[in-house]
Formats: structure tokens, C-alpha cells, sequence
């Protein structure tokens, strides 16, 4: 028999179980959805085009041969051939000294003191 004074008792656990497992299925493939939308980009001028900034390579062996292009110097007049090659290179130009490594330090920096006499400051070692 069924009498007013009862009050029910709610099982709200399958509900919360259900809930969870949806959460988590949507949490995992909420970041794999991808929006496409249509974007039209506006055309850019081709006046301007870029370039690429011009290299130089000097490289110096272990007997203090320097070579330079198809020229080879050796460490002693290396400073005045580079002043006077030099006026043929773009100053913005980007020199690269490769030199090897059983050479002496004073004289990888003289040839670096040497190429930024003459005016060019985007000097790089070349390192392995």
C-alpha cells in the first residue's frame, strides 16, 4: 500500500556516471576538431622582392694559405689583397672565415682583424 508520508529516494548515480563519461569523451576530442573557415587574402604587390643577403667565404688551412674566391694569399699580405679585393664587395655582404683548427689563435684573429679593417662588420666564425 502506498501512503503520502513516504518521501521517494532520487538514485542520481547513473546519472552522474553517464555525465562523466560524456565529459571525457568530449574533452577528448574537443582539441582534435578543426575549424575551416573561408578566408580570402587580400594580393600583396610584387614590386618588392626580397633578397638574399650576399656571402663571402674565406677559408684558411693549416699551412696559413688563405683562400678567397679562386684566389689564394698567404697570412703575411692577406691584409692589403683583402683592401684592395675589397672594393668590389658589398660592405653589407656577410663574410664567413671557416679556418682549421690546429691554427694558432693570433692568427684566425688577424684575419678576422684583417676583414673588419676593411669595413665589413657582419663578420661569422664557422664552427663544426
Amino acid at each position: 500500500m502506498f501512503s503520502w508520508d513516504d518521501s521517494p529516494d532520487l538514485n542520481i548515480t547513473p546519472l552522474v556516471d553517464v555525465m562523466l563519461v560524456l565529459m571525457a569523451i568530449l574533452m577528448i576530442t574537443a582539441p582534435t576538431i578543426t575549424y575551416q573557415e573561408q578566408i580570402n587574402l587580400p594580393q600583396g604587390s610584387k614590386t618588392v622582392k626580397v633578397t638574399k643577403p650576399k656571402t663571402l667565404t674565406i677559408r684558411m688551412d693549416k699551412n696559413k694559405k688563405i683562400y678567397l674566391k679562386n684566389d689564394t694569399y698567404t697570412l703575411d699580405t692577406f691584409a692589403d689583397d683583402f683592401v684592395n679585393q675589397s672594393a668590389k664587395i658589398d660592405k653589407d655582404s656577410e663574410i664567413y672565415i671557416r679556418a682549421d683548427e690546429l691554427l694558432q689563435y693570433k692568427n684566425v684573429m688577424y684575419l678576422l682583424k684583417s676583414v673588419k679593417a676593411a669595413g665589413f662588420e657582419k663578420v661569422s666564425l664557422i664552427t663544426e
